[in-house]
């Protein structure tokens, strides 16, 4: 008998909710770094464990709006938990509760959502006392069905977090293929390595202010080897700020691509020959029909 169980990962921004779904998953299928809403799409991350089959979907941290692009990724927060089986709520215990959790709670009350609260980072808690008094401001505002104290980064507890959301599985046939870990295209995936790369090596606003679009992607036989020929173009906001992704003598747009170059290989299992450039796309954050064109 096949089962299958769908999952929001839910929470505010830099909560751990990406580096969660990669470690589920077993797979990087989202990408990580410590700027806030570095997640903006929707992403499906599949594990099949035996009959089970889980899909975890990797929701950008809830946050109030200020563009466009904001306000599109928090519809994909709330749609996101509307036909789910059980919803994560992922909690930083290092940071105090704000508006962004309790906000969810609400949805979820209004929704009726089986919740699993997952405390992240307790490793980084020196007084395990104050757990204690963090579980009990939480449990006075939502029923949870299970509280679990984790730490993605030290895989502390982590182990316990399957066996809950089982729980909520329900009879019927896979709706992925099993040796899949994402519903992504590779083509996605790799503007998102591209992207990941961009927030890793720049700082401050700029790149928040970036999108990639992969323009080519085409494979091809070289001595036997699969090539795999990728044309990437980032679209920034001002021209100052394509300078700055270029840098000086181009160095910095070439430490992008030989970063971004490396991971795709791993994901593609193939020689890769990624070419980047940059265009300016003024304030294409508030362009509806910019952002309606792109797999946002």
């Amino acid at each position: 008998m096949t089962k299958n169980v769908y999952i929001a990962i839910t929470g505010r921004a830099n909560a751990g909710k990406s580096s969660l779904t990669n470690l589920l998953v077993g797979e990087k299928v989202s990408i990580v770094s410590e700027k806030p809403q570095t997640t903006r799409n929707r992403i499906n991350g599949v594990l099949t464990n035996g009959d089970t089959q889980y899909v975890f979907i990797d929701t950008p941290g809830m946050h109030k709006p200020r563009t466009k692009l904001s306000e599109h990724m928090v519809k994909a927060i709330r749609t996101s938990v509307d036909d789910v089986d059980c919803a994560i709520l992922m909690a930083d215990v290092t940071k105090k509760m704000s508006s962004v959790e309790q906000e969810l709670m609400r949805s979820f009350a209004k929704r009726g959502t089986e919740v699993v609260l997952l405390l992240n980072k307790v490793d980084l808690i020196k007084d395990k006392s104050e757990l204690l008094g963090i579980i009990d401001e939480y449990s006075k505002l939502y029923e949870f069905a299970e509280i679990i104290p984790i730490s993605v980064k030290k895989r502390i507890n982590t182990d316990k977090i399957l066996p809950v959301l089982e729980r909520y599985a329900v009879e019927g046939d896979h709706f992925f293929p099993d040796d899949i870990a994402t519903d992504r295209t590779e083509r996605f995936m790799c503007g998102e390595i591209i992207r990941e790369k961009i927030l890793w090596t720049m700082q401050q606003e700029i790149p928040h202010g970036t999108v990639v679009d992969i323009e080519r992607f085409e494979t091809r036989r070289k001595s036997g080897s699969e090539i795999v020929d990728i044309s990437a173009v980032i679209i920034c906001e001002k021209d100052s700020h394509k300078g700055m992704i270029i840098g000086k003598g181009g160095e910095r747009l070439k430490q992008i691509g030989s970063m971004a170059r490396k991971d795709i290989e791993e994901l593609l299992g193939a020689k890769v020959n990624l070419q980047t450039f940059v265009k300016v796309r003024e304030d294409w954050r508030n362009r509806e029909g910019f952002i309606n064109e792109r797999d946002f």
